[in-house]
């Protein structure tokens, strides 16, 4: 049953980043990614912040295309500390946007992440 939860919240967490990737790469003009990232439209709306946006946005598409492989491509003994690798960096982000940008990233994006480790980490015991 703990594969199962783990194998469901790692994919979450992987949706999640694609999700991310989304709007911060196409996305930045919408109401949405504004609530999303509490941003302005007038700040969106500038070049330099859809260019960095975008830019970021790659890096969210990295971890949640990286999280997929490595959880249905990889060879079994590589799968736990990949899977680690991936989360832990969403985890680490997810506190560092907490402490920079708005405290709720610790429950959107960093509550899946952190359950996801814990899960995997009790599967692999």
């Amino acid at each position: 049953m703990v594969r199962i939860l783990s194998d469901i919240t790692t994919i979450i967490v992987a949706i999640e980043a694609l999700g991310i990737m989304c709007l911060e790469v196409w996305g930045t003009q919408t109401k949405v990614a504004q609530r999303a990232f509490n941003l302005s439209a007038e700040y969106l709306k500038q070049e330099e912040a859809q260019l960095s946006m975008a830019n970021q946005g790659l890096y969210n598409g990295f971890i949640g295309v990286g999280i997929l492989i490595v959880r249905f491509g990889f060879p079994t003994v590589a799968v736990y500390p990949g899977l680690l690798l991936f989360i832990g960096f969403v985890v680490v982000a997810a506190i560092f946007g907490a402490l920079t940008v708005t405290k709720k990233i610790i429950l959107t994006q960093g509550m899946p992440a952190m359950l996801a480790l814990i899960l995997l980490v009790i599967n692999e015991m």
